[in-house]
This record gives C-alpha cells, structure tokens and sequence, in this order.
C-alpha cells in the first residue's frame, strides 16, 4: 500500500488553497514582501501558489526549476525576503494545524527553491 502524500493527509487542494489564502493574508500586509503583490491579480496568483504549495507536499501539480526561474526572474527578491515568505509559511502551516514533522518537510522543500526563487 501507497504511503499517503501530506498533499492527500492534509485534505487536497480545498485545504490547501484555505492555506495559501491566509498566507497571503498575512503577505499582502508586510512591508517588505506586499508591494510585490501591487499589480498582481491575485486571483491569478492565489491559483498558481495554490499548485506550488500542492506540490510541495506531493500533490498532482508540479513546477519545474524552469518555470519557477522564469515566473520570479524579473522580481528583485532578495534572500530576506524569501526567509521572510518562508517563516510566514511556517507560521501558516502550523495555525492549520500542519503536524510540526510535516512544516519542515514542506520549508525543507520549499528552501530547496530558493536559488529559482531568489534572484
């Protein structure tokens, strides 16, 4: 039998996109990482980080380092900010009641990104 994905443990992409939708509730209020997001149809983003965040806990979508190169490229995104995006992901997990063992499996992958991310 199949070991079950934290994608599927953590209820598929209903609960996921409930996740990134705080996230990004707390995102869009810093400082530092919300004018990122000034000119950005957020209904757009919501869905494509929707996916990111599915594959980072081994759903069915997926980006290559390609694509995430090509997506953030031309943002000035500096390590700070990625270390910041990365405790506001933490902190979300765990408000969503994400077991701790499973929030560092996901920062693991998700910092595993950062050269695609960072510029």
């Amino acid at each position: 039998m199949a070991q079950q994905t934290l994608f599927e443990k953590y209820g598929g992409f209903s609960k996921i996109s409930k996740i990134v939708l705080a996230f990004y509730d707390t995102l869009l209020d810093s400082d530092e990482i919300g004018p990122f997001f000034d000119d950005i149809d957020m209904t757009k983003m919501v869905d494509h980080q929707t996916k990111f965040m599915a594959s980072l806990l081994g759903g069915p979508a997926s980006y290559t380092d390609r694509q995430l190169q090509q997506m953030h490229n031309h943002l000035d995104i500096h390590d700070s900010h990625f270390d910041e995006l990365k405790g506001v992901l933490e902190q979300t997990l765990s408000d969503h009641g994400m077991d701790r063992d499973d929030i560092n499996a996901v920062l693991s992958e998700f910092e595993n990104r950062r050269s695609q991310i960072v510029g």
